[in-house]
């Protein structure tokens, strides 16, 4: 595991230009590859229902370190640094980033071959890009993701919900959105406790994912049973492995860094 103080990792920051707004972008490129004539396809990371850049943490320059490629990961409309959004996000969210969103940043950061890795919601919006630029996208990771409404997910959104009551909890996430918090917040919370969101499915999308896939999930996942990821393997059409982690729960690459960072160093590397 590297030390995010490493001069080997370049970090940068930049803006991509939406039409509903400006998205905040952060990129960590290992030092060793960054005048390299043909990099490899960098790392796009799609953050969780109420992350953002400064949540990911330490974990984008360490797995930059590990793999030797560039690692991207951007705040969604509404969250972190990005610009606010004044409506909630349709209940057709997950696949609409991959539609609306994913394709300007590509364009406007240069991205041709790209490797997906999502977490939880982020997962499902990573399993589109993948379905929706197959052509171009060399590999999928998803961690803690998603692939219907299940009643454990729903359940653990309720006690967050209810957890976020407490002004001291919403005081928390406001260090990350500002005054965005309560718009993350309930952009969470409300559509996936709506009514209409219970047939929300991925079910449809996975057998149009023909890229190695590698599925990591956590056995105590407060908001998923392994159910995910066994349907992530046995429904995308490409190559697909199954990573079940002991005494581990919705947060992998934060409650064992060095598991998931050598998965995903060996998953990678034999990309190439």
């Amino acid at each position: 595991m590297s030390d995010l103080n490493t001069p080997s990792i370049l970090s940068s920051d930049q803006w991509v230009d939406h039409p509903r707004g400006r998205i905040f972008v952060r990129a960590w490129t290992p030092s060793s590859t960054a005048d390299a004539s043909t990099p490899d396809s960098p790392i796009v990371l799609f953050h969780d229902s109420l992350g953002c850049v400064e949540l990911w943490r330490d974990f984008p320059a360490e797995l930059a370190a590990a793999t030797g490629r560039r690692v991207i990961a951007y705040d969604r409309l509404g969250f972190g640094k990005s610009d606010p959004r004044a409506e909630r996000p349709s209940l057709d969210f997950v696949a609409e980033e991959a539609r609306d969103c994913f394709p300007v940043l590509r364009e406007q950061l240069g991205i041709g071959r790209f490797i997906a890795f999502g977490h939880s919601v982020g997962g499902g919006m990573a399993i589109h890009c993948a379905a929706a630029f197959g052509a171009d996208c060399d590999a999928l990771i998803t961690e803690s993701a998603q692939m219907f409404a299940e009643d454990r997910t729903l359940q653990g959104i309720a006690e967050a919900k209810e957890q976020f009551k407490d002004a001291q909890q919403l005081r928390r996430l406001e260090r990350y959105h500002g005054d965005k918090a309560r718009w993350v917040l309930e952009a969470w919370t409300e559509n996936w406790l709506h009514p209409d969101f219970a047939a929300w499915s991925l079910t449809g999308v996975l057998p149009e994912v023909t890229c190695p896939v590698l599925a990591i999930h956590g056995i105590h996942d407060e908001y998923g049973s392994t159910r995910h990821p066994q349907l992530i393997g046995q429904l995308c059409a490409g190559p697909a492995r199954v990573e079940i982690l002991e005494d581990t729960f919705h947060v992998p690459h934060r409650e064992r860094p060095g598991v998931v960072l050598g998965l995903l160093a060996g998953f990678v590397g034999s990309l190439r």
